[in-house]
C-alpha cells in the first residue's frame, strides 16, 4: 500500500446521489462537500474533483450544482430517465469508472467517495495499475466488498459533525 504524502497527485470522483441517499436515509441531512473535498485532498494535489449529479427537476438542484462548482468540483449531469412502466433509472456508474481508469494514468491517487459496491472491481483495477485508491463514505451504507478494495477507507459516519450539515 502507498502511504500518502504531499506530493501525490489526487482526483476526487463523488457519487452524489449515493451521498445524498446514504445521508438522507440515516441522518435526515445533506452533506459538507467543502469538507468531503478538503479530506479527500489532505493537502496533496488536487488534479480533478468530478462531481457526478442527477438532474430531477426539483426546486434546489439548480443551486445545489452552482454550490458544487463554486467548491471546486466539475459537475458531470445526467437527466433522470422515466420509463414507459412509470420506473425511473439514472446513475453514472460507468461514466465514473470510465473516468478513473482514464484519470488512472495522470494521478498518484483516487478517492472514490460512494459506498457502492459496484466499484469494488474498479478498485482493484486501480489498484493492479499501481494507483492509490481511497474510499468516502457512511459505513453503515458501505459494501464490504468495496471497503476490502480499497487501500484506505475513511468512515464519514465516524465524524459527522465534519461531514454533514
Amino acid at each position: 500500500m502507498t502511504e500518502i504524502h504531499q506530493d501525490q497527485r489526487v482526483a476526487v470522483l463523488v457519487d452524489a446521489q449515493n451521498l445524498y441517499h446514504s445521508s438522507h436515509s440515516v441522518y435526515s441531512r445533506n452533506i459538507d462537500y467543502s469538507s468531503l473535498l478538503e479530506k479527500a485532498v489532505q493537502g496533496r494535489s488536487l488534479t480533478r474533483a468530478i462531481a457526478y449529479v442527477i438532474r430531477a427537476q426539483s426546486p434546489d438542484e439548480e443551486s445545489f450544482f452552482n454550490a458544487l462548482a463554486d467548491i471546486g468540483f466539475e459537475t458531470k449531469i445526467k437527466d433522470i430517465k422515466t420509463f414507459g412502466d412509470g420506473s425511473k433509472k439514472a446513475d453514472w456508474d460507468v461514466g465514473m469508472s470510465l473516468d478513473a481508469v482514464t484519470l488512472a494514468s495522470h494521478v498518484d491517487t483516487i478517492v472514490l467517495c460512494t459506498g457502492d459496491g459496484d466499484f469494488s472491481r474498479l478498485c482493484s483495477h486501480l489498484r493492479h495499475e499501481g494507483v492509490r485508491v481511497e474510499v468516502m463514505a457512511f459505513g453503515q451504507s458501505t459494501a464490504e466488498e468495496l471497503r476490502e478494495a480499497t487501500d484506505a477507507f475513511v468512515d464519514l459516519s465516524e465524524r459527522e459533525e465534519t461531514f454533514l450539515l
